[in-house]
């Protein structure tokens, strides 16, 4: 039945003169998602509008779930197209479309008509009285309710005429690739999916940084992690993940520093290698899942005393969330129940019985200086003999 999809954008619209950058970079993901969908299909813009033309047969279902993947789209409404013709043999279109559209036809609607092509003749106004008039001779049990009608039905009149009234929801945000690049710290655990999601949702590329710790850690926790990254490049694109091996550091740090200490300090390395890493791949900032007093290293102060290595912004999108509110998320961009797989992670074989929750910076830096004679090759050879991994 439908022809074409009618995407409607929401902040792109109030953007000045640049607004076409972030249309055309919207539909260079639409066609990105639309790659691997069954059907073909070709993207026009027309007057703030945006439209994707199917040609031939094409999936529906899997079309929908594609476009819900692109952030920038706020809603996606399946449109017929017909040619433009005199209001009474539209009129008949429009009847046509409500017997396909809604095999029951006691609901309450509301005639919506945008005549964009002033041509046209009569008013908007005139038009949707008209045509109202039509639906409810055809369907006389259907009845009109301007403010909260079950079926809102919309003409827009252009060179063509579009019908439509169904809206899908979108995933909002940004098209990605809008606004720079930054480099997600991705763990395995539950937050760090959810924040690498958020921030590409606000037209931010990602790449990610594993940190792996062999023998320690097993190869299916890599692989875990190579899958969480899978599930976030569903939304944000195509995610080069960098794995570390971190296990030569991890050691160096046990063995000579506090182990009241080991939380901050490896967490203060992991963000050293990181930066390095972003800086490689041009990110203009690092990406946590960290939450204020979710655990010892998440405490204000230990977020302080990790910051100070950091010369590039760090994004913590969910500091303010509670665990609830960050699974809620997990669980509606179906990272959850591969996050809560049992692996071991770099970050939890080496943890105190008692770490310490408000860390004196110039403590650290002391018990840091114990690993002056080896940690700067050993960083090196972290960040030089990174795994690169395509994740798409």
């Amino acid at each position: 039945m439908f022809t074409a999809f009618l995407i409607k954008y929401a902040e792109i619209g109030i953007k000045g003169k640049n607004r076409y950058i972030f249309e055309d970079t919207l539909i260079a993901r639409m066609n990105q998602a639309l790659a691997k969908v069954e059907g073909d299909f070709s993207i026009t813009k027309e007057m703030g509008r945006i439209y994707v033309n199917t040609e031939g047969t094409f999936d529906y279902e899997e079309t929908i779930e594609a476009l819900q993947h692109v952030f920038g789209i706020a809603e996606i409404c399946p449109v017929v197209i017909v040619e433009s013709k005199e209001p009474q043999e539209l009129g008949k279109d429009l009847i046509a479309y409500l017997n396909h559209a809604y095999p029951v036809h006691n609901q309450t609607f509301k005639m919506h008509v945008r005549r964009a092509n002033k041509r046209y003749p009569g008013t908007s106004m005139e038009l949707n009285c008209e045509f109202g008039g039509m639906v409810l001779d055809a369907f006389p049990e259907m009845r009109v309710d301007v403010h909260h009608p079950e079926i809102f039905l919309q003409v827009e009149i252009r060179d063509k005429v579009y019908i439509y009234s169904q809206s899908i929801p979108g995933p909002g945000g940004m098209p990605v690739g809008t606004n720079g690049k930054a480099m997600l710290l991705l763990s395995g655990g539950i937050d760090s999916p959810v924040a690498g999601y958020m921030i590409a949702k606000r037209g931010v590329k990602i790449d990610a940084v594993y940190f792996h710790a062999p023998p320690y850690t097993s190869e299916r926790a890599k692989q875990k992690v190579v899958d969480l990254a899978r599930l976030v490049a569903k939304y944000s694109g195509p995610i080069h993940l960098h794995v570390v091996n971190f296990t030569e550091i991890q050691l160096a740090i046990y063995e000579k520093c506090p182990h009241d200490e080991l939380t901050i300090i490896m967490r203060r390395y992991m963000m050293k290698i990181a930066e390095e890493l972003a800086k490689t791949d041009g990110c203009l900032g690092l990406i946590t899942g960290e939450s204020i007093g979710q655990v010892a290293s998440q405490t204000m102060h230990s977020l302080a005393a990790t910051n100070e290595v950091c010369t590039m912004p760090v994004f913590r999108p969910v500091i303010g969330f509670d665990k609830q509110e960050i699974v809620d998320i997990a669980l509606k961009i179906d990272t959850y129940e591969t996050s809560i797989q049992p692996f071991e992670d770099c970050c939890t074989i080496f943890v105190a019985k008692h770490p310490v929750t408000k860390p004196n910076l110039e403590y650290i830096k002391k018990s840091e200086l114990k690993l002056q004679d080896c940690i700067d090759e050993m960083m090196k050879t972290a960040v030089e003999t990174a795994e690169t991994i395509l994740v798409e």
